[in-house]
């Protein structure tokens, strides 16, 4: 299916969101995409970094990379960790396929909604996955001890939660991530996936990866690709127990990681004062994006503490149809949940992005509830266009829906 010059196709095949490499392809005309949907950082890698590496990427890619116990190691050093109690793998999803094939032998709990690979990679090889439902009236917050009593309840071999969870951004103190797993020592394996922890604001030392390591049955999975905006080299690692890490490292290529990766590695330690600006212009943006989407008039904004905001449409919006028509219209690239276990396509998830994108974004949905309202596109105004913004747009003109402005802001708790 085509609208415009978008193969729309490309966003109703499985339960993930197509690369912004096949829409681009799909264009053929070298049209922008303003992405919305991968989250990643965009104020990291900083120009200097990119210049660094274009300029030595004759030799990134000519050459082999080291081993990967060499850029483990190195990884370590930078990061202050035992080298012992780390794996580091071609991107976190690697490491979610071998803890399952190596540790999940039974059975699976696992909040939804949540990452899709936490659910679809043990079904796909035939585990028993024990769904724990978020309840949109709580704001998807997980209770830990209704989620102890669900897990004793199925008796769930492995626990999963992630921290913060995605697509919501939902965020548990750190002192409350370990009660949990503290209270399920005699599982087989307890999983935190801290994938976005390094967004969070609401504790200065969120993460419990220093613990994982001296606990019998914890593992910590890290992704580097998001935090460092580089999505494209695919990089992640875990932190437990010297067992299990050397049990998952074993298995794991000798030369699992690229050299792009091993250079990135090699660079963070030099970059790490332009890192922690990155993650405080993000926290920033956070703030500003949700009270900028808090002009789409019955739009429900969740509270986050990771580098996305989880939406609720209001009444009468298609999250399918708005989805379409924000990449065909205005070239921008929004995730719909619909596809994702315990949600529906009344919700999309949007990640942070710079002031001026997100306005784009809103006046995009400001556009779309104009044309829901009964205005033909051929009626649009010409700053309706497939890039442009109109200054001139009032929501309360364009939007027949009178729903409350749902806007949460993140807590610390």
């Amino acid at each position: 299916m085509r609208h415009g010059n978008v193969d729309l196709g490309l966003l109703r095949t499985g339960a993930h969101s197509p690369s912004v490499f096949a829409l681009s392809r799909s264009m053929g005309d070298g049209t922008p995409i303003v992405d919305f949907c991968i989250p990643c950082n965009p104020y990291f890698p900083t120009p200097d970094m990119f210049a660094a590496l274009a300029q030595n990427l004759e030799s990134i890619l000519k050459y082999y990379p080291s081993d990967s116990a060499d850029i483990t190691n190195k990884l370590c050093s930078v990061l202050g960790l035992h080298q012992k109690t780390v794996a580091m793998a071609n991107g976190s999803t690697e490491l979610i396929t071998w803890l399952d094939h190596l540790m999940v032998k039974e059975s699976i709990a696992i909040p939804i909604p949540t990452f899709g690979r936490w659910t679809d990679q043990p079904l796909e090889t035939g585990k028993r996955v024990d769904m724990f439902p978020l309840q949109e009236a709580d704001g998807y917050a997980l209770d830990l001890e209704e989620y102890v009593a669900f897990i004793r309840s199925r008796g769930s071999r492995v626990a999963v939660i992630c921290n913060p969870n995605n697509p919501d951004g939902g965020f548990l103190p750190r002192r409350e991530v370990l009660r949990f797993v503290d209270a399920l020592t005699d599982l087989d394996l307890v999983v935190v996936d801290e994938s976005f922890i390094d967004f969070v604001e609401a504790e200065r030392q969120p993460s419990i990866a220093p613990d994982a390591a001296i606990r019998p049955n914890v593992v910590v999975l890290k992704s580097l690709g998001k935090n460092f905006g580089l999505h494209g080299i695919r990089f992640g690692y875990l932190v437990a127990n010297p067992q299990i890490a050397g049990k998952i490292a074993k298995v794991l290529p000798k030369w699992n990681l690229n050299s792009l990766a091993e250079t990135v590695v090699h660079m963070i330690q030099d970059y790490e004062t332009e890192y922690r600006e990155s993650l405080r212009l993000l926290a920033r943006d956070r703030y500003t994006m949700a009270d900028e989407l808090g002009r789409v008039p019955g739009l429900t904004v969740f509270p986050s503490q990771g580098n996305f905001l989880l939406v609720k449409l209001p009444p009468g919006w298609s999250g399918v149809d708005l989805r379409d028509y924000l990449l065909s219209r205005h070239g921008l690239f929004v995730r719909e949940c619909g596809n994702k276990l315990g949600m529906t396509s009344q919700f999309l998830r949007f990640v942070v992005r710079p002031q001026q994108d997100v306005r784009l974004l809103v006046e995009g949905m400001l556009s779309y509830g104009r044309y829901l309202h009964g205005e033909s596109s051929s009626s649009l105004s010409a700053s309706d266009d497939r890039y442009g913004t109109s200054s001139a747009l009032e929501p309360d003109n364009l939007i027949p829906y009178p729903g409350r402005r749902g806007l949460a802001t993140a807590t610390a708790n």
